[in-house]
């Protein structure tokens, strides 16, 4: 029987501490931030199957293709559930990696796919190598699942990894897709140059991604599929129709304000992120005894390692104590001793203290006997 695992990394929408580093966004939009006052006069009837033809257009200019090869889903997750469901169920063959977003992987598990797994590793620096991925395809694989930059560490795939699996799949599985989920690509630091998207590569690419990580409009639950492949294409409109019928009018509205606003609203949230790196890097190098980290190349978090004379459960114990919050690796399928920390989320002053406070952690967790 079909099933969703329950996986601990849900416990990040229950509560709330005090300090809350385990997020993987940034600050978060306000409602007044977007509205105006053609909004009042919006009719809250269905939307389309294919999404707001304004909010399409939108995507696809920033994506530079044309607004009908653009599918606007409920988030991102939505994007990647249908293309599972469409692609690989039943025992389709899917290759993606780990550590990796815990809802990625388990959408593949539930609708029944095989499931091949290219392990990464801190001390490799979470990169991903195409002969790895290429070793895993098969003349069966229909779906090749990754992210760049990478949830959870921040590492990012280069074009020219893509194109050299791409090639190779063309190759072997030819009616297989390569799957991109690019949220955090735009959340670069400061002036720091915005990754090429893979869709360049050809139609069998089809990258997702959504507006709740570089933008702070998480609660607008606005994502999308993008695609050079028509038939792709039409799949997920039927797809999206069959699950949800449409989206809201009122989000998709919202989320073209968004769009609209998307320079200013980048514009800050680039040195934003840019200054919370480098006080992350700051927190890093003050505490090198005790931590090491892989720097991430673009987005709101990293993977953060406990160096061995520290005990895991002693510094879950204090952290939560002083109500500082983290998220475990191991919800990611990464080592015990890794840990994910979000720095774009809190405002400078609250990210020092939060991060003050997992120093005082970090000290509690060293074994007794050292």
């Amino acid at each position: 029987m079909a099933n969703f695992v329950r996986n601990p990394i849900q416990t990040l929408s229950d509560t709330h501490p005090q300090y809350d580093l385990g997020e993987s966004y940034g600050p978060e939009l306000r409602l007044a931030d977007l509205l105006t006052p053609e909004l009042a006069e919006l009719e809250l009837g269905y939307g389309t199957s294919y999404g707001d033809p304004k909010l399409r257009a939108a995507i696809a200019a920033a994506h530079g293709v044309e607004a009908d090869q653009v599918v606007v889903t409920i988030g991102g997750q939505h994007a990647i559930f249908l293309l599972a469901f469409l692609l690989a169920d039943n025992g389709g063959q899917v290759v993606t990696t780990a550590p990796l977003f815990p809802a990625a992987r388990n959408v593949c598990h539930a609708v029944g796919a095989d499931v091949r797994v290219v392990p990464l590793t801190f001390d490799t620096g979470y990169q991903v190598a195409a002969a790895d991925v290429i070793a895993q395809l098969t003349s069966e694989t229909k779906l090749v699942s990754l992210a760049s930059p990478q949830n959870p560490s921040g590492v990012a795939v280069p074009l020219a990894v893509f194109r050299e699996i791409y090639q190779a799949m063309a190759a072997i599985c030819p009616d297989g897709y390569l799957m991109i989920d690019d949220t955090y690509r735009t959340a670069s630091y400061g002036d720091d140059p915005i990754a090429e998207s893979a869709l360049t590569l050809g139609d069998k690419v089809v990258t997702v991604a959504s507006l709740s990580k570089c933008h702070g409009a998480a609660g607008l639950r606005t994502g999308w599929a993008i695609s050079t492949d028509p038939e792709l294409i039409e799949r997920l409109i039927a797809a999206k129709f069959n699950t949800v019928v449409s989206g809201s009018p009122l989000t998709e509205a919202l989320a073209v304000r968004v769009f609209e606003l998307q320079d200013e609203i980048l514009a800050v949230r680039r040195p934003w992120l840019a200054d919370a790196v480098a006080t992350a890097e700051e927190w890093v190098r003050a505490n090198a005894e005790l931590v090491e980290w892989v720097r991430p190349d673009a987005g709101a978090l990293c993977c953060v390692r406990l160096r061995p004379q520290l005990s895991k459960e002693r510094f879950q114990a204090a952290a939560a104590e002083l109500s500082v919050r983290v998220a475990d690796g191991e919800w990611f399928t990464d080592e015990p001793r890794v840990f994910r920390l979000g720095f774009g989320f809190p405002p400078p002053v609250e990210l020092k203290a939060g991060l003050d406070a997992l120093t005082t952690a970090l000290h509690k967790a060293v074994h007794p006997s050292d």
